[in-house]
């Protein structure tokens, strides 16, 4: 690879533009996911997301953290440890229970890159010593909120909504730096069989704005080699709609299998989907859940569905679907829970596999009450006690 081509990859990876304008993958890294669980069901989680990773799935459903605070944390290794993905997370029950708090932080990174910029000296001979790493890396704080605005005793119907404020910083080595700003929002309804679930991301548009800082030296260097020298650049990220539906079979008294299906749209063309339109496309994922006891489950899913060319055609002409499969395992002992997920990262014929990992953590172990029990396992929320009025007697 030359050293022109290497650089215009550091550009590209730093965000270059000229002026604000939407761009169809920016701030992928707010799309990969959060939680074994999740990724173990392919991604399908926005009607059945009940634990601390709602705020990142539907905000609507970090209210059913509703008893004790939970902090979760995931790590993950892709492309053969290449790049690191990390996310943590804390939810807080508020007061009168009835609305939860969350704060979650995600980090993807990919470390010691190497810095070609000065590999060829002025002379034109080839010195390997300059060769340094830099460090490029995507942040994200994510502050929800939720409530829980219906609790009907007697058609046992739940309806929450929720919101998200996401601040993201963007880093690439010394280069470029980005800041960014942008709103979720979601909705819940959930009864003891079905649930639906919507989330709104990005719905006034999430924004970066990039800055850039080199040196005389490397605008130099980006001049003999006839790239361009950025000064500051702004990306638009549009919004998602993802809806969501899941329904809980109950196989035995102990055992439930909970199935779901998610339909993410975006609103900025065509893009490499099942449903490819203009301006609506519609990207499909599948998730289930088998349930045993509330101690032991096992997942499955799919998602990514994608048409690309058939690798025993030589003449680029035969087109099949692909899509991303994912199988997850989870174990719930007391007050921890240990997540797993194996994912492939592109499709059902590609070896980047990654492996994931969550710890989920209740500050004081959830006690299933009788109540809970008879509803399936659907969280019963307090009910406001109501003061009985004391009656006063007049003498005489």
């Amino acid at each position: 690879m030359s050293l022109k081509t290497k650089l215009l990859i550091v550009c590209m990876l730093a965000g270059l533009g000229a002026g604000a304008q939407f761009r169809k993958y920016s701030n992928e890294f707010l799309n990969i996911g959060a939680g074994a669980r999740g990724l173990g069901m392919g991604g399908a989680q926005v009607a059945s997301t009940e634990d601390g990773s709602a705020g990142y799935w539907n905000p609507a459903g970090l209210v059913y953290v509703y008893e004790h605070p939970a902090v979760s944390f995931m790590h993950a290794d892709y492309f053969a440890g290449i790049g690191k993905y990390d996310y943590i997370n804390a939810a807080i029950p508020l007061n009168d229970k009835y609305k939860t708090l969350g704060i979650s932080l995600l980090r993807f990174g990919v470390d010691d890159i190497p810095n070609t910029l000065y590999l060829v000296e002025p002379d034109g001979s080839i010195n390997y010593n300059n060769i340094q790493s830099f460090s490029s890396a995507d942040y994200a704080f994510i502050i929800s909120y939720s409530h829980l605005f219906k609790d009907d005793d007697n058609s046992k119907v739940q309806m929450s909504w929720g919101a998200n404020t996401k601040i993201i910083y963007r880093k690439v080595g010394t280069f470029a730096n980005a800041w960014g700003f942008g709103f979720d929002a979601g909705f819940m309804y959930k009864t003891p069989k079905w649930r639906l679930g919507i989330a709104a991301r990005d719905v006034t548009s999430t924004f970066n704005a990039w800055s850039f800082n080199f040196s005389d030296r490397e605008k130099e260097v980006l001049y003999l080699t006839n790239n361009d020298i950025p000064v500051r650049s702004t990306e638009l990220t549009s919004p998602t709609l993802v809806l969501g539906y899941a329904y809980n079979f109950r196989l035995a008294e102990k055992v439930h299998l909970l199935a779901e299906t998610n339909l993410n749209m975006t609103f900025d063309g065509k893009r490499n989907t099942i449903i490819s339109a203009d301006p609506v496309s519609i990207d499909p994922k599948f998730g289930i859940e088998a349930n045993i006891n509330d101690v032991f489950y096992l997942r499955g899913g799919i998602s990514n569905f994608q048409q690309a060319l058939a690798d025993g055609d030589t003449l680029n002409q035969k087109k099949v679907w692909i899509f991303q499969p994912s199988i997850g395992a989870g174990f719930k002992v007391g007050n921890v829970t240990i997540d797993y997920a194996f994912t492939n990262l592109a499709n059902q014929g590609s070896p980047l596999y990654s492996h994931i990992f969550s710890l989920r953590l209740d500050i004081m172990p959830k006690k299933t009450t009788p109540k809970e029990k008879k509803n399936d396992g659907v969280p019963e929320l307090p009910k406001p006690v109501k003061e009985k009025k004391k009656k006063v007697f007049y003498p005489g």
